[in-house]
């Protein structure tokens, strides 16, 4: 891997900082490491991001599909691995623990249509697409011990069945279900909970399972079974950052952190579609890019990207590990 990280610390600091840590197994405490994070939060793309968090909620929210929402742009910065309390976040985690529903998630402003079940004007509300997604992200930022952090993990949690996550959403939201059998596990769903669990550390072994293996079956049954209109084609396995929706890197990424299931078939399989973008040198390059996101250097088709390179790479070492 010696010629490949060379490359991926030729890059962004942001870059940097990450593959030194997570490639190269170095400790926070390496002075190349804490020089790589101090470059990294002065980053100008950096520094902007956490600038515009500061608009935290940002718009109403209409699809969670959209990807420049201000709550995907945290969960990028906590994926840079920026913390609570760096510069300009206190204020951002405060605005985003501000409106706590009495269920336990914390809301975001959205409006639904009243064709879709809502009442069309906004609302502060929760589904779990959003959710699961804002407070996984806290837990990364170091609030996985805040009480209010905990609350909403295990409201979610609980909402969990024998085949993963349903597609569910707070009272205000009038009983909006996206397409699909009310049995049927949402897989984007799924995704967002069980990830939500690995980064508040598995506080609900057996939910996290369930959850993991119905998006493993999924896989499995792609042919034959799409829940809500969730496909895993062509599009689903082209290589795309940042984690946003469902697709083959966010998936692996995720499924990959779990030891237990390092040597699931399913799991390998996923893998083995995702290496076959990768060109011999271990670069790897987007299949397919977010608009929002085209400033960014994975933001574009055109050659490989050092982030989606090193995003597949470390999924790599954990599968071999």
């Amino acid at each position: 891997m010696g010629a490949l990280l060379d490359w991926l610390l030729e890059g962004p600091a942001w870059i940097r900082y990450r593959a030194l840590v997570d490639l190269a197994g170095e400790p926070e405490s390496s002075p190349g490491v804490q020089d790589a994070r101090r470059a990294m939060l002065e980053d100008p793309q950096v520094s902007a991001l956490v600038q515009e968090l500061q608009g935290w909620p940002g718009v109403v929210l209409n699809s969670h599909k959209s990807a420049g929402q201000l709550y995907h742009k945290l969960r990028f910065a906590a994926d840079l691995g920026l913390r609570w309390d760096d510069p300009g976040m206190p204020e951002v985690v405060r605005a985003a623990m501000a409106y706590q529903s009495q269920q336990g998630p914390f809301q975001l402003p959205m409006a639904v249509s009243v064709a879709h079940g809502g009442t069309g004007h906004e609302d502060r509300g929760w589904a779990l697409c959003d959710a699961p997604v804002i407070v996984g992200t806290l837990c990364e930022l170091g609030l996985s011990g805040e009480t209010t952090v905990r609350r909403a993990v295990d409201s979610i949690a609980g909402l969990a069945r024998e085949n993963g996550w349903p597609c569910a959403v707070s009272p205000e939201l009038k009983g909006f279900r996206g397409p699909g059998r009310k049995g049927d596990p949402c897989p984007c769903a799924t995704l967002a909970c069980v990830e939500m669990e690995l980064s508040a550390g598995i506080s609900h072994e057996q939910q996290t399972r369930d959850g993991a293996e119905a998006l493993l079956t999924q896989w499995s049954e792609r042919r034959e079974s799409h829940p809500y209109m969730f496909y895993m084609g062509t599009d689903f396995c082209r290589l795309k950052a940042p984690f946003i929706w469902y697709d083959v890197l966010h998936v692996t990424d995720a499924l990959s952190r779990i030891p237990w299931l390092r040597r699931d078939r399913r799991l390998h399989e996923m893998m083995g579609v995702m290496m076959q973008q990768v060109g011999s040198d271990g670069r790897a390059t987007p299949g397919s890019v977010w608009t929002a996101w085209k400033d960014w250097e994975f933001g574009q088709k055109k050659g490989p990207s050092r982030w989606v390179t090193l995003l597949v790479e470390r999924v790599r070492l954990r599968m071999n590990s």
